[in-house]
């Protein structure tokens, strides 16, 4: 399964519930995670541009999109942030692929008629 890295930020008024009423949202999110094939490795409070960051397996990427718009749909949240994390295995593969793609840059064109 893939791994995604979650982050999101709370609208002001979802705060002032989670004041009142503590709750620990990872619980929350575990079973319509599950739901959808996924499982939830493990959520953090954070500080600075969004309010809580987590992990999730998801086993596609639609399902991990499927995710990330139910939770933006439900309005608690003011923004909400999937990215699809790559494991050290996987990047050096990304590696070998990139540096037999073929692409060139623009700059090493611009050398070249110089």
């Amino acid at each position: 399964m893939a791994s995604y890295l979650l982050q999101v930020g709370y609208t002001p008024e979802t705060w002032a519930t989670m004041i009142h009423n503590p709750q620990d949202r990872s619980a929350a999110i575990k079973a319509p995670v599950e739901k959808l094939g996924g499982r939830v490795e493990r959520f953090w409070l954070s500080f600075g541009d969004y309010d809580v960051v987590g992990v999730v397996e998801m086993p596609d990427s639609v399902s991990a999109a499927a995710f990330s718009m139910a939770v933006a749909a439900g309005g608690a949240c003011r923004t909400v942030r999937t990215t699809p994390l790559l494991s050290s295995s996987e990047g050096m593969e990304a590696m070998k692929k990139a540096a037999t793609c073929g692409y060139e840059p623009v700059t090493k064109a611009a050398k070249a008629t110089r």
